[in-house]
């Protein structure tokens, strides 16, 4: 499962510096400028700051986010980031895809036998607190990304912030 395991240890030194440099910033950034995969840059972060799950959880994981009200659903590409909020509804499996069903913003059909790795998420993104589950294909490039919802005060969303830590706790036992 996890990308460490397939990357040289000079370029694991060289982004664990770059993210020692600056442990804010865009991880799209720095896979970018060392030609790394992001899932392989996540997994570089400090071990508090990321729980890695196998991409086999998609589901439990998916079904725990249903509850958290409205969420930001973010795909960053080399070309675009797309911001869409929404609840995420649930989905079922079928024809070869986690088929999203509901009233939302958030909708269609994911390849949910893709996903490779789940990670979640808790580190500084330009100064504040930033949480995220992301999800990762075969190649650890991302899928897509759920984050914590911001209020108007441009703080964590408490309540969501409490499920995501709840989630986190849970997950992360054996």
């Amino acid at each position: 499962m996890s990308a460490l395991a397939d990357t040289g240890t000079s370029l694991l030194a060289a982004i664990r510096e770059s993210l020692a440099e600056k442990p804010d910033g865009v991880l799209e950034e720095v896979a970018r400028r060392h030609g790394a995969p992001l899932l392989t840059v996540v997994e570089a972060l400090p071990e508090g700051e990321r729980l890695v799950l196998s991409g086999e959880r998609f589901g439990e994981v998916w079904a725990s986010m249903t509850t958290w009200g409205e969420v930001l659903f973010l795909v960053h590409t080399s070309t675009i980031v797309l911001e869409v909020v929404g609840r995420l509804p649930p989905g079922t499996v079928g024809r070869g895809y986690f088929n999203i069903h509901g009233d939302s913003p958030i909708g269609g059909h994911i390849r949910a036998d893709a996903c490779r790795a789940i990670v979640l998420v808790d580190r500084a993104f330009h100064g504040r607190r930033s949480c995220s589950v992301q999800f990762f294909d075969e190649t650890g490039a991302s899928m897509f990304k759920i984050f914590v919802r911001r209020g108007p005060d441009r703080e964590l969303d408490p309540a969501q912030l409490a499920a995501f830590e709840a989630l986190r706790e849970r997950l992360a036992l054996p």
